[in-house]
C-alpha cells in the first residue's frame, strides 16, 4: 500500500495533518506516541505579537461536534520560531506548515515573512477564515478582493509557499478559491468552522464568553466534502480538505472530492491518539476498498 501524497513540492508519508488550533505547535502530543508518524503539522496559529485569546468560557460541546472561541491565543511569531520550532525539532523529523493569522494586511506579511528562515516549515497556510477574532480573520475571507489583495501581498514576502484557509461562511466558496488562485496562492484549505452559538438554559445568556464561535466535528462533514468538492473542480491548485474527519474512511471520501491531503481537527480534542489511529488503519481501509495507492483517488468522484 502507498500512502504517500505529494503536497506543494513536499512529499507527505501519508496525507495526515493534525488541523491548526488542535494540536498545539506538535510537541505536546509526543507524550502520547511517536508522531513521526504523521504526514505533517500544521502549526498553532500564528500573529504578529502575541495574543492572551478570549476570555472564558470559550469551548461549548454540541451533539456533533464542538464551538470554540478561543481567539488565536500565542506568544507571538518571533517566539513560535526561536523557540516552539525548536521544542518541536527534538521529537519531529519532519516539515510542517506554519498557520498565520493577523488583524491587517501588514500584520500577515509581516508574520508569514518571519517563517522565511524556518527550514523546518515547508509551507504558510493563512487563517483568513477565523470566526474567533474581532479584527481580521474572516473579514478577509469574506470578500473575494480582499482575500486577493492579501494574498499578493504575502506572495511578495514569503519565500515559502502560500496555502490560505477558506472560509465556509460564504454563499459560494468558490469564488474565494478562484479569487485568491488568480493572486497567487499556490493551493488553498477548506472548510474553517462554521459559526454557531449555545444557550445556557439555565442563565439564558450565551454559553460562550464571545457569544458566537466556531462549530468544527463530524457534524460539519457532508457540508465540508460538498465545498471541497466544488473547489477542486473550480481551481486548479491543490486542495487540503478538512472538516470533521474522524476517520480513516472519511479521509478516502474527502480525498475522492478532490483533497490531496487532509487535516484533522476536533477528532484530536476528543482523542489524542486519534491521528496515529486513522493513520494506523488507513491500509486497512485501502485493502478492503481496492486501493492500492493514495495518490491515485485524489479527485475520483468527478470522474465519469
Amino acid at each position: 500500500m502507498d500512502l504517500r501524497v505529494n503536497l506543494l513540492g513536499y512529499t507527505l508519508d501519508n496525507p495526515v495533518i493534525p488541523a491548526s488550533g488542535t494540536f498545539g505547535f506538535g510537541y505536546e502530543f509526543a507524550e502520547f506516541y511517536d508522531i513521526n508518524c504523521l504526514g505533517s503539522i500544521s502549526l498553532k496559529g500564528t500573529t504578529l505579537e502575541p495574543r492572551y485569546g478570549n476570555p472564558l468560557p470559550r469551548i461549548a460541546e454540541c451533539p456533533s461536534g464542538l464551538l470554540n472561541s478561543i481567539g488565536l491565543q500565542n506568544p507571538g511569531a518571533q517566539k513560535v520560531v526561536a523557540e516552539e520550532l525548536a521544542k518541536l525539532g527534538r521529537v519531529y523529523g519532519k516539515k510542517v506548515i506554519a498557520n498565520v493569522g493577523g488583524s491587517a494586511i501588514d500584520d500577515y506579511v509581516q508574520t508569514a515573512s518571519e517563517f522565511n528562515n524556518a527550514d523546518s516549515v515547508f509551507a504558510i497556510e493563512l487563517n483568513i477564515s477565523c470566526p474567533n477574532v474581532k479584527h481580521g480573520g474572516m473579514a478577509f475571507g469574506t470578500d473575494p478582493k480582499v482575500a486577493a489583495e492579501l494574498v499578493r501581498e504575502v506572495k511578495k514576502a514569503s519565500t515559502k509557499p502560500v496555502m490560505v484557509k477558506l472560509s465556509p461562511n460564504v454563499t459560494d466558496i468558490t469564488e474565494l478559491a478562484k479569487a485568491v488562485e488568480g493572486a497567487g496562492a499556490d493551493a488553498v484549505s477548506l472548510i474553517n468552522t462554521l459559526v454557531g452559538m449555545r444557550i445556557d438554559l439555565r442563565t439564558a445568556k450565551p454559553i460562550l464568553s464571545a457569544v458566537s464561535g466556531g462549530y468544527s466535528g463530524p457534524g460539519v462533514f457532508p457540508v465540508a466534502l460538498r465545498m471541497v468538492y466544488q473547489v477542486k473542480k473550480a481551481v486548479g491548485i491543490p486542495v487540503v480538505g478538512m472538516g470533521g474527519i474522524m476517520t480513516a474512511y472519511d479521509v478516502i471520501e474527502m480525498m475522492y472530492a478532490g483533497a490531496a491531503a487532509v487535516m484533522v481537527g476536533t477528532a484530536n480534542l476528543v482523542n489524542p491518539y486519534a491521528c496515529r489511529d486513522i493513520i494506523a488503519s488507513l491500509p486497512r481501509v485501502m485493502e478492503e476498498l481496492n486501493i492500492s495507492s493514495l495518490k491515485e483517488i485524489i479527485g475520483r468522484a468527478h470522474n465519469g
